[in-house]
């Protein structure tokens, strides 16, 4: 059986919608890049689809491997409890799945820039 990486993109969810169209467009902007076979994107709660149906998502395009990247800047409860209980509920119903979880973004060193170019932009008003 060939191996099928799976990206799956979890965010926290808001009820403000227009705040839950950046991880769709991160999604599809990953995928436009081509380094992994399928992109997903899920929400831990306030917005659809949630973790559970986008590992379901993952598995209907036929993903051997899971790569469940926490779209969050620090790496609290969230980022980590609340991600391996995913994991781990996943795992029980799909043992034959690998599903590794991936780092916040939280301490990533290109963050400094990132940041520094939105305060360089300045503000909206």
């Amino acid at each position: 059986m060939q191996q099928k990486k799976a990206v799956l993109l979890i965010a926290h969810g808001s009820r403000k919608q227009d705040a839950n169209e950046d991880l769709p467009l991160l999604a599809e902007e990953l995928e436009s890049r081509g380094e992994y076979p399928i992109i997903e994107y899920c929400y831990l709660e306030l917005a659809e689809p949630d973790i559970m149906e986008g590992f379901s998502q993952c598995l209907e395009k036929g993903a051997t491997e899971i790569l469940m990247m926490p779209y969050f800047l620090s790496a609290g409860a969230h980022a980590v409890k609340d991600m391996i209980d995913y994991q781990t509920q996943f795992l029980e119903k799909h043992p034959e799945i690998n599903v590794q979880l991936c780092k916040p973004l939280s301490r990533h060193p290109q963050l400094v820039d990132i940041v520094l170019a939105r305060i360089q932009e300045g503000t909206d008003s």
